[in-house]
């Protein structure tokens, strides 16, 4: 009878424990060593770039979804020349901009690249979440690249897979 006391008490701790799990936090990268001092922007050529990620997908039914880490990468594919990365803003499946990543303008030296995490705990952005970064570049032939890795892990099973940015056109390009 002591033993089944015991046993009861402690799934009791256990269900207590997990009814109160924590929302993830959330970890904003510190740039400001790498603000960018320009005061003009008329002379870069400058764009937007969409990037979809996913902080879940569903599995099996629409009901059941598996929780995903995101590490977006941004890369300058310039051998000579620094980037910079004006706004990084992150978006959810119902388009509802939930987070700024980049508050001020930052640059990358030529080659650099940095990364964004989103952590698997962090479902805030959905199935459908995304990204919208606007930059600038001196020389228009070095735009920078953004990339997402997708990946979990759970017992034996592993999952990843990578999106890639495309550009957003300005309203006087999609005429």
């Amino acid at each position: 009878m002591k033993c089944l006391i015991q046993l009861v008490f402690l799934l009791f701790i256990l269900q207590s424990c997990e009814s109160g799990q924590e929302q993830p936090t959330i970890k904003q990268p510190n740039w400001d060593n790498r603000k960018a001092e320009v005061s003009n922007w008329d002379n870069f050529e400058q764009g937007k770039t969409y990037l979809p990620v996913y902080s879940h997908i569903y599995q099996r039914y629409e009901n059941r979804t598996f929780n995903l880490t995101v590490t977006v990468s941004i890369r300058n594919t310039s051998l000579s020349d620094s980037i910079y990365i004006l706004k990084a803003d992150y978006f959810n499946t119902n388009g509802d901009n939930i987070r700024q990543y980049i508050k001020a303008p930052i640059y990358l030296k030529p080659m650099e690249t940095i990364e964004l995490v989103i952590e698997e705990d962090d479902k805030e952005g959905g199935s459908g979440a995304n990204f919208i970064f606007d930059w600038a570049a001196e020389n228009p032939k070095n735009i920078p690249l953004f990339e997402a890795v997708m990946i979990s892990t759970y017992g034996q099973q592993g999952l990843s897979f990578v999106t890639r940015g495309v550009p957003v056109l300005s309203e006087s390009e999609e005429q």
